[in-house]
């Protein structure tokens, strides 16, 4: 097995939650009165927040976990649900004592955020959407074409070029930093039964489109902000829904009972990456 983020100047924890067989791997550093707990989206990994845990650690305890199925957290039969990898943040939160938890979710793992924050919202005092999945609506045939379109699916074949290729495309200029991002997530891929892979990504992409949380945004009552890149390329689906990433995201904050919206500029789903200074002081904006 390959060593995963050698080059992390933080350790690895362990908790285990839900059964015997599942242990998130998270680092956790810095002090505070707040606690930032940071999600990653489709097939990637603590990593994805490097950018953002350095700084942010000065000022509060930020904890960042590979969901399981990614990194170095548990691999298994698991369903790879929204709602299966919100219980295993809900129990880790609970299992570590977590008070004053602001979720940072990520794509993917903001959809999972709103899912936790809807099933319980007595864990969290915040959320943090950046990029996130769950603002779009599909019909049943537009799930169908989904599943096609979506460029993340030819990840399945578990080839380097096409992760590779995947990852550059979330960016809108693929900054030099990005390249051990993409080299690590390719370490991660090479860890795991080509079989046990695809699966798991067919898991996530269904549990994104088949337990929509969009309905219910005005249920959360959590003060929430809400980040997009001005030039996403993932959300929205762009062959399904031509509308721009600035007009799906103001509909969808709309929605909520207190949310603030900001749109990076040249910027895209990467968006924590390429402008983590910006992404960074708006955090600590709303934290404070």
């Amino acid at each position: 097995m390959s060593q995963l983020y050698p080059f992390l100047p933080y350790p690895i924890h362990y908790q285990q939650v839900l059964s015997q067989n599942l242990e998130l791997a998270y680092i956790d550093e810095g002090k505070g009165d707040k606690v930032l707990l940071f999600v990653h989206g489709l097939g990637h990994s603590l990593l994805a927040w490097q950018n953002n845990f350095a700084y942010l650690s000065n000022y509060y305890r930020c904890i960042a976990i590979d969901l399981p199925g990614n990194g170095r957290s548990s691999t298994g039969t698991f369903p790879y649900s929204m709602h299966f990898f919100a219980e295993a943040i809900a129990e880790f939160i609970q299992r570590l004592g977590l008070k004053n938890v602001y979720l940072c979710g990520h794509s993917m793992g903001g959809q999972i955020s709103m899912t936790l924050a809807l099933s319980h919202p007595q864990l969290l005092s915040g959320l943090i959407l950046v990029a996130p999945a769950g603002f779009e609506t599909f019909s049943e045939w537009e799930k169908g074409l989904y599943r096609h379109t979506l460029y993340f699916v030819d990840l399945v074949s578990n080839e380097e070029n096409s992760l590779r290729k995947g990852i550059e495309n979330s960016f809108y200029l693929l900054p030099e930093n990005a390249t051990t991002l993409i080299q690590q997530l390719i370490e991660s891929m090479r860890t795991q039964e080509k079989s046990h892979y695809r699966t798991m990504m067919e898991l996530c992409i269904s549990g994104m489109l088949d337990e929509p949380v969009y309905d219910r945004l005005s249920e959360i009552k959590l003060p929430v902000l809400i980040i997009f890149g001005e030039r996403d390329n993932l959300i929205p689906n762009k062959f399904i829904h031509p509308t721009s990433t600035k007009q799906l995201a103001e509909t969808a904050a709309k929605l909520f009972a207190q949310a603030e919206l900001h749109i990076i500029g040249q910027s895209g789903h990467f968006v924590q990456w390429e402008k983590a200074k910006q992404v960074n002081n708006l955090l600590r904006h709303f934290l404070n």
